[in-house]
């Protein structure tokens, strides 16, 4: 792991974060959710896993921001989609381990990154595919995608994997109206709560859609 890593101070910002948002996590699940930034910060010396490479702005737009939708997550299979470097997915994983989660990226050496993760972090409860959404198989009761596509392109790709009676969760900015606007006819915005985040990411809402046509 990088020595130069400032864990400490990725720490104070994790739990200033957490306070803000009023979610109280243990301090070995707060240690887990830092050696996988810690291992991010290495991969992205080398790899572009992620745009965002200054560790104190990785807590705050990768950790606090995946962890603004634990509340909406059921206790039931999830896939993440386009995953990238693990981001909603892995952030779940970590902090419920009684969640299967599935993650799925088109870009190997983000699977790589991912499945490194799973493999150090040992989580049992997770695994990386390396794969295009149109070759998976399978269903999910919950489908995740932060920052994946449009919501039409989202659910279209996505709808052969939803489980009967299951939901997409889109984490977005503000509210796409226009994106609202070009959905298909059979689905369903069921709900657009606003995301608890830090005051400093600004507005973030999660777009909760179901499949109309299934029971």
């Amino acid at each position: 792991m990088s020595l130069s890593f400032p864990r400490a101070a990725c720490l104070d910002r994790l739990r200033a974060g957490l306070d803000e948002i009023e979610l109280p996590l243990d301090e070995a699940t707060q240690a887990r959710l830092l050696d996988y930034l810690t291992l991010m910060d290495k991969w992205n010396q080398a790899y572009n896993l992620t745009a965002i490479r200054k560790p104190l702005e990785m807590v705050d737009k990768h950790l606090l921001d995946s962890l603004s939708l634990l509340s909406h997550v059921q206790d039931a299979p999830l896939l993440d989609v386009g995953a990238g470097a693990g981001l909603p997915g892995l952030v779940i994983a970590i902090v419920r381990p009684g969640v299967d989660v599935t993650l799925v990226d088109a870009v190997d050496k983000k699977v790589q990154f991912m499945q490194h993760v799973i493999r150090t972090l040992q989580l049992p409860n997770a695994r990386a595919i390396h794969s295009r959404i149109e070759d998976m198989h399978g269903h999910y009761p919950q489908i995740t995608s932060r920052a994946f596509a449009s919501l039409a392109d989202f659910v279209n790709l996505t709808r052969p994997l939803l489980g009967a009676g299951g939901v997409w969760l889109a984490m977005k900015g503000q509210i796409p109206q226009d994106e609202l606007h070009t959905l298909p006819a059979w689905v369903k915005v069921t709900a657009t709560p606003e995301l608890r985040v830090p005051a400093a990411l600004g507005e973030r809402h999660l777009i909760l859609l179901t499949d109309q046509d299934t029971p």
